[in-house]
């Protein structure tokens, strides 16, 4: 109830922020499914180029694609550089504060999977999850910092 209280009460410091609440801030920035299937794709899938990001199951259009990608480059989620194997393409690199939403990722896949026995994932990830979330937070997050 007080961080209920706390979101509502107090002022924002910064003008684009509705309110000046953890939930909101995070919210703000990563509030679409768009942004967080981009992340999704650079954590777990290591797709870096904007071709390999259109071609996920989930079929994100160039327009809505090209703005999400702005504005996690604009908020320092992601870098963007010139390809060093063909230098009219982009790539794009995941930040340290991309990066810090991996176990966010994690505990979604697993809220997925725990809520809807249907979706595609390993046999036993849940599991696995719940009794290994530790080392898995350990082991992804090393991979994303390479």
């Amino acid at each position: 109830m007080q961080l209920l209280v706390y979101c509502v009460t107090m002022a924002s410091p910064l003008d684009n922020l509705r309110s000046s609440c953890p939930i909101n801030f995070a919210l703000e920035l990563l509030g679409d499914k768009w942004t967080l299937l981009i992340i999704r794709d650079l954590i777990f899938k290591g797709k870096s180029s904007f071709l390999e990001f259109r071609k996920s199951d989930e079929k994100i259009a160039t327009n809505i694609l090209t703005d999400r990608l702005r504005k996690l480059e604009q908020y320092g989620f992601i870098t963007k550089s010139v390809s060093s194997q063909n230098k009219s393409k982009f790539e794009y690199t995941l930040q340290p504060i991309g990066q810090d939403l991996m176990p966010v990722l994690l505990e979604l896949f697993a809220w997925g999977v725990k809520h809807n026995p249907d979706l595609d994932f390993p046999e036993g990830f849940l599991e696995h999850f719940e009794n290994n979330k530790e080392q898995m937070l350990l082991l992804f997050s090393e991979g994303t910092k390479s």
